[in-house]
């Protein structure tokens, strides 16, 4: 029995999950939320995070009902992300693991939502779309390491329909993305807009109108070719954007004309939670790896493709 602890801050969610052995204990989450039209700074963000990190860990460890001797290992998000998020995060987990005398592990944050993603969904070999305000990439595991078959070469889908809603004035609460989503189910018109797939990439810097159609058809595009490439009859739809129930179902009926079949989660684990970051955190720390204090930096340049996945064959 391993019991792991994660910590995620890396933008305006902070979250602290438990998972024992493929079970989530507990999931609490907290979202640092802007006035319309506003995005979040990072030094506003981390104040956030600094003022609740603490009340949720107590959430996390009275929901999960351990105590800190329960815990086998302390994992936090090492990057991508905001600078000043995620140092503050990391603060937290060093010092608990350290006055806990546990070890600590750094996770990247896509892997994270990728490992998340097949433990809820159960699927074996996906070709996964990871689709998050910072982040749009199609992977595909190869090798010991999740290959980016292809990525954005501007701004991630996330950021494009955050940056939409702020030019007009779509609310925050609970989420831009959502917002966007719920007034586009009342849309009849289709608008003709930029689409642009450079081979296996897409750009999305143009494109800040009438948006979601669009951008959704490019991402299938690009998984349905990496699919081909990969010889994939399983998609996983992970990261805060794959919730969009729009996107699900453009991207189930590319599957369906495939024979393939379309994994997702729903808000609670797709959205940036500490138990993606645990559930990792307990693959890495099974397989042997361990980060030590001195190298228990941060980075906000983390490429999903840097790490070697120590714990699939």
């Amino acid at each position: 029995m391993t019991i792991v602890i994660g910590f995620e801050g890396s933008a305006n969610k902070i979250g602290v999950g438990i998972i024992k052995d493929g079970e989530v204990l507990s999931n609490p989450r907290r979202t640092y939320i802007t006035p319309p039209g506003q995005g979040f700074m990072p030094s506003d963000t981390a104040r956030h995070h600094r003022a609740v990190i603490l009340t949720i860990l107590k959430e996390a460890l009275d929901e999960a009902g351990l105590k800190p001797q329960d815990i086998d290992c302390v994992a936090y998000t090492k990057g991508p992300g905001m600078g000043a998020p995620l140092v503050t995060v990391a603060l937290v987990a060093r010092t608990v693991a350290q006055l806990w005398d546990k070890p600590l592990l750094g996770v990247n944050h896509c892997i994270g939502h990728i490992e998340m993603g097949r433990l809820i969904t159960k699927a074996h070999n996906p070709t996964v779309l990871y689709v998050s305000g910072g982040n749009t990439q199609v992977i595909a595991y190869s090798e010991r390491r999740y290959r980016i078959f292809g990525e954005t070469i501007d701004i991630a889908v996330g950021n494009c329909l955050d940056r939409f809603a702020r030019v007009i004035k779509i609310s925050n609460d609970p989420s831009p993305g959502y917002n966007i989503e719920q007034m586009a189910k009342k849309g009849t018109q289709y608008v003709e807009l930029p689409y642009t797939v450079k081979g296996m990439d897409v750009s999305f810097s143009g494109i800040l109108s009438y948006i979601e159609e669009t951008l959704f058809s490019m991402l299938v595009e690009i998984t349905e070719r990496a699919m081909a490439h990969c010889g994939s009859q399983e998609v996983l739809i992970v990261g805060g954007v794959g919730c969009n129930l729009r996107l699900q179902e453009m991207m189930g009926v590319m599957c369906e004309e495939r024979g393939a079949k379309l994994f997702s989660t729903d808000e609670r684990f797709c959205i940036d939670n500490g138990a993606m970051i645990a559930q990792a955190g307990w693959e890495m720390f099974r397989s042997g790896q361990v980060t030590e204090l001195e190298d228990s930096w941060i980075t906000q340049r983390f490429r999903t493709d840097e790490v070697e996945v120590t714990w699939r064959a």
